[in-house]
């Protein structure tokens, strides 16, 4: 694992988009195609801001929809189809961009979107880390053995807590219960993995990632065992590590 910190937010979202256009780049070189993964979450504001700025030929990426709500409307403040539409898929023309649709029936979307990943084998992951600990929407204790790309999931108190904290919903009701959200195997089996992960309220989760055993209890703490990734800290998530 590569572990980046910088003190200055803008840029280490420019470094973590540079590193990640890079990685698309080779894999378009190779096979003349790429698939990537995009979170959402304020920690990849100034990673994705930076992203749509690279100069790659966009044509030839596919991209995939990390996790999303149940139940909640693309109008919403708080979708996740909405973010990314804005911050990236209304500002880059990509192939093709599988969103998931959290107003379907779940166990359908799941089976949909499942699908089509088995036939897109994943060159980039952009991710995040939760204050829990969590990878996408799968919250401790996980299943790291879960096969299926794409899951149902209940939210932990501790996960809707950080959605209400981060502004996205005036009070913790109005946070949906349920998610859909791809697995911890799916995401473990991108070729290379972008961790982009900011701000003090994080700094516990980083520091569990990085030294307590690897557990379900702290999902983000199977990142140990990838063989290409980078971690892209800011000084506050990096605070409780090691100097």
């Amino acid at each position: 694992m590569k572990i980046i910190i910088k003190d200055s937010k803008s840029e280490l979202g420019s470094i973590a988009a540079k590193i990640g256009a890079d990685k698309i780049r080779d894999a378009i070189n190779l096979r003349d195609k790429a698939n990537i993964i995009l979170a959402t979450g304020a920690s990849q504001f100034e990673m994705l801001g930076n992203l749509v700025k690279e100069n790659l030929d966009w044509s030839k990426v596919t991209c995939f929809h990390l996790d999303e709500y149940i139940g909640l409307s693309e109008s919403h403040p708080a979708s996740f189809r909405r973010y990314l539409k804005e911050r990236f898929s209304e500002k880059v023309k990509v192939n093709n961009f599988f969103f998931i649709n959290g107003n379907a029936e779940p166990v359908s979307e799941c089976d949909r979107l499942s699908k089509i990943i088995e036939q897109h084998p994943i060159d980039v992951a952009f991710i995040g880390i939760g204050e829990n600990g969590h990878l996408a929407f799968n919250d401790p204790p996980v299943d790291f053995e879960i096969e299926k790309p794409y899951i149902t999931v209940q939210l932990d108190d501790k996960c809707r807590l950080q959605q209400l904290g981060e502004g996205w919903f005036s009070d913790i009701e109005s946070v949906p219960k349920s998610a859909i959200s791809m697995s911890i195997k799916q995401i473990m089996k991108s070729r290379s993995i972008i961790c982009t992960v900011l701000d003090g309220r994080k700094a516990e989760a980083v520091r569990r990632t990085l030294y307590e055993d690897i557990s379900p209890d702290i999902p983000a703490s199977i990142l140990r065992l990838h063989k290409d990734i980078c971690l892209f800290l800011d000084e506050d998530s990096a605070s409780q590590l090691k100097k």
